[in-house]
């Protein structure tokens, strides 16, 4: 194998990996154990990791939700968990059926007419909305409106590159163009502020298409992006119904117009009957490149997900429209409250004092890598840190108001020993409750 990849040893193999990273010899794990010591050694282990005791306001895409037992119940079945991608497809059909709920949730959530199953994640999911958008209109320019998360960014590049497409970051420019096709645009964007998505997408460029990332858990309160006219929703999963994880897996979702309904990247269910008349469910379309000629594939997305897009499909049926309508509300008004809290607090300001947002905010401080470091000696866990001096904040509907008052007296004591200016303005909170 050494000489296949062509390298002379194992030393020489594992090269490019620091020093300091690398064993020099085998570690003492000490005698073997029984189950029971085993367990109680395992469990002590875990307690050393601070990170699982914080009290979670970390943001940036990703968020601490509380998770139904009865969906942990119904997930651990074991049909459930050993079911993978289903080659002979009508065989599975429980597997089937799943997933076409999944579908008519997203669709359903977003507003547009079809929605696909089988995307990794929300950055994977936009930049593969974006190459439709691309072949649909044959332009190779992509806009990307200010505050789209920088992963999305960076994984949209990463996609954009072989085909040739040209990628421009920032306030869109669009007078006169016609060499765009699609404009992105996040809701709520990386930094939490609630965008005028209807007004940005009227303004784009006449033939390109519209893509918005919307955040599954505000369309409770926040209109759909189909509403709003755009062509394409794609985004991130997570927030409604998968654990952090320590990263994943996340799940993507897309949703699109009629008109794009082809050109759509993985499988697509559909519900027919079968020779009896009873129902049945088929994978109608699949436009992978392992069920058609590679030249004609839309796609090279190789997964379902299947095990997290039914765990979203559970969380969103146990919450109902109702259920996520308060769950948004929640959330949008315990985030004001920490805002209006934390601003108060010398040192401390809104980022954007005049943008709206939702349930998480941007906050300017002395210094973020260090207040995040020290909140964390405290029992909080905030960030990430987006530049020097500004941080994002999130709230849940797991976070109590004691928990966001120790919060703020939390802040109030690292700033106070980092001897904060006094004299810097609080702000305001930014743009209401809308």
């Amino acid at each position: 194998m050494l000489a296949a990849v062509g390298v002379p040893s194992i030393d020489a193999l594992f090269a490019g990996v620091p020093a300091g990273l690398l064993l020099t010899e085998a570690p003492d794990l000490g005698p073997g154990l029984d189950e029971w010591s085993l367990s109680v050694l395992m469990r002590q282990m875990a307690d050393a990791n601070r990170g699982a005791r914080l009290v979670c306001f970390a943001g940036g895409g990703y968020y601490d939700r509380y998770l139904p037992a009865a969906q942990r119940a119904l997930l651990a079945r074991g049909e459930f968990l050993t079911a993978y991608t289903p080659y002979q497809a009508e065989v599975s059909q429980g597997t089937l059926q799943a997933t076409f709920e999944f579908q008519t949730l997203i669709a359903e959530l977003v507003g547009l007419p079809v929605a696909t199953a089988g995307l990794y994640d929300g950055s994977t999911a936009v930049a593969e909305a974006v190459l439709m958008a691309h072949a649909a209109t044959g332009r190779d320019t992509v806009l990307c409106a200010e505050g789209l998360h920088p992963e999305t960014v960076q994984v949209m590049r990463t996609y954009a590159l072989p085909r040739g497409l040209r990628l421009v970051v920032g306030p869109p420019e669009v007078a006169g163009r016609d060499d765009v096709a699609a404009l992105v645009v996040q809701q709520p964007d990386y930094y939490g502020r609630v965008r005028d998505v209807r007004a940005l997408l009227a303004a784009r460029p006449a033939g390109s298409l519209g893509v918005v990332a919307a955040d599954l858990a505000t369309l409770g309160v926040l209109e759909a992006p189909g509403a709003l006219g755009a062509d394409i929703a794609a985004g991130e999963g997570q927030s409604v119904g998968l654990p952090l994880s320590y990263g994943g897996p996340y799940l993507g979702y897309m949703a699109a117009s009629e008109a794009l309904l082809r050109r759509l990247p993985g499988r697509i269910c559909g519900e027919s009957c079968d020779a009896a008349g009873r129902r049945a469910f088929v994978l109608t379309l699949q436009a992978r490149e392992q069920h058609i000629r590679r030249a004609r594939a839309t796609s090279n997305v190789c997964t379902n997900q299947a095990l997290c897009a039914l765990a979203v499909t559970i969380y969103l049926s146990l919450l109902g429209p109702a259920g996520l309508r308060g769950l948004g509300a929640l959330c949008l008004r315990r985030a004001h409250y920490l805002a209006a809290a934390l601003v108060e607090v010398p040192g401390v300001a809104l980022a954007f004092p005049d943008a709206p947002f939702f349930a998480e905010f941007a906050l300017r401080v002395p210094d973020a890598p260090g207040l995040i470091e020290g909140l964390a000696h405290r029992g909080f866990l905030v960030g990430p840190a987006v530049e020097p001096r500004t941080l994002l904040v999130a709230v849940t509907e797991k976070r109590s108001r004691a928990e966001m008052d120790g919060l703020v007296e939390a802040v109030r004591a690292v700033l106070g020993e980092a001897g904060a200016p006094a004299e810097a303005a609080p702000g305001a909170v930014g743009g209401g409750s809308r």
